[in-house]
């Protein structure tokens, strides 16, 4: 396995022609492997240190377009250079990964842990139709079934936000079952470069939501060593108090927000 940019890669004359592989949308192709004298992405994501590439097609930009849209409501306005996009219609700029981050960014500016927490959650809801969460309950209650169906569905519905995952098992009050999703180098994190956004905007408002709205626990447990993270429906999540991750220091080196002289980072602090 090497690391290599696709620029410059060519296909050497004494070797057969090969067509450029193509990419499903979304799929990460970090990590590239050599054939034929063509760079050919693996589906894996970049080492840490190197940032993962993806090829994001027409279902992932509308999935980041619907977010930012919703979540541009409670964000500070953009940049000068950005302003053009504020008064375009839905469709008539699309919004990238990296402009959907941004928008993360301007709604943590200026607010609270919580006040945070409370935006993603009535962002999510905004989502679903009235009486989902209801339905929800009804459709997925707290079983070794439900949980199980759900960390299926999450390894490819959640792919244009957290990058490659797989489901693996766990074990909940003694009982082995396929209810665990680790995600390899999370996207999100990955692209912030911020312990705040993680922990703030991912973590415990997707927590609280499953566990509180849908009835369904689920406890996320990001590793900051290599960006990748572990859900694991069924099982409740502890207290911010008692969570490891409220005591995580700022990625001092790769975040803009970050305070290196604090021991915790300062956007988990009240």
């Amino acid at each position: 396995m090497v690391a290599l940019s696709l620029q410059g890669v060519q296909a050497s004359p004494a070797q057969p022609q090969c067509q450029r592989p193509s990419s499903r949308g979304g799929r990460a192709a970090g990590v590239i492997r050599i054939r034929c004298g063509i760079a050919e992405p693996s589906g894996e994501p970049a080492p840490l240190g190197q940032k993962t590439r993806y090829n994001d097609g027409i279902f992932e930009k509308a999935f980041m377009t619907l977010f930012a849209r919703k979540m541009e409501k409670f964000a500070d306005p953009p940049a000068p250079a950005g302003k053009a996009r504020e008064n375009k219609g839905w469709w008539d700029w699309g919004y990238d990964y990296e402009s959907f981050v941004d928008v993360s960014r301007r709604v943590m500016q200026r607010r609270s842990r919580i006040q945070q927490q409370q935006v993603v959650r009535e962002v999510l809801l905004s989502m679903l139709p009235p009486g989902a969460p209801a339905q929800f309950r009804k459709l997925f209650p707290p079983t070794k079934w439900a949980a199980e169906f759900n960390a299926a569905l999450t390894v490819p519905f959640f792919d244009w936000l957290v990058g490659p995952s797989e489901v693996m098992e766990v074990e909940i009050n003694g009982v082995k079952q396929k209810s665990g999703v680790h995600i390899k180098k999370c996207r999100y994190l990955e692209n912030s470069g911020c312990v705040g956004m993680c922990v703030n905007m991912c973590k415990i408002p997707t927590q609280d939501f499953f566990t509180n709205e849908f009835g369904l626990p689920l406890t996320m447990t990001p590793n900051f060593e290599d960006m990748s993270c572990d859900m694991v429906y069924g099982q409740v999540p502890p207290t911010f108090e008692e969570d490891p991750v409220s005591k995580q220091a700022c990625y001092a080196n790769i975040c803009s927000m970050a305070k290196p002289s604090s021991s915790v980072c300062h956007k988990l602090q009240a």
